[in-house]
């Protein structure tokens, strides 16, 4: 490897850093201009991945206490996007299901994801946004990751 090369690799893991956090808050932004945080947006991909999750298996899901997404549903549901129902097998429990006023914003949530996907990776040929696509998935999976969820993301505000 020359010394450029050598130089340039001991940056990835920053550089990667960098783009998640730019990344990310363009999302938020985005998920913003449909009245939801990025924990909304994610509790709401989780379940329509997952109907019928319970509140604690949402919150093991994303990797944060059960405590924490309470207040999460309680706005979702406020909203009319979450529907919680008696779960037919453990009578302590709820499952969790998208209105379909959720439905409707989980079909937004995927154009604005592949919206922002696009322009994020805009400076990319197709072929290196795939190659970069599968050495990240490789990275993620090597790190036991969920490609789909951000783990402890969901903020105390929401």
């Amino acid at each position: 490897m020359n010394p450029a090369t050598q130089r340039q690799s001991k940056r990835t893991a920053f550089l990667l850093s960098q783009l998640g956090a730019v990344a990310s808050s363009r999302f938020a932004e985005r998920t913003r201009g449909i009245g939801l945080t990025p924990g909304d947006a994610g509790v709401i991909r989780l379940l329509g991945r997952a109907p019928g999750l319970s509140q604690r298996s949402v919150a093991e899901k994303l990797g944060i206490v059960p405590s924490r997404v309470v207040p999460l549903i309680d706005s979702l549901e406020g909203r009319g996007l979450v529907d919680r129902t008696r779960s037919s097998t453990d009578r302590r429990n709820y499952e969790l299901h998208l209105t379909d006023a959720g439905q409707q914003v989980l079909h937004e949530l995927r154009g604005i994801a592949e919206q922002h996907e696009a322009e994020l990776l805009a400076p990319l040929t197709g072929d290196q946004a795939a190659q970069l696509g599968v050495l990240l998935a490789q990275l993620a999976d090597a790190h036991g990751l969920d490609r789909d969820l951000h783990r402890g993301s969901v903020s105390q505000s929401g």
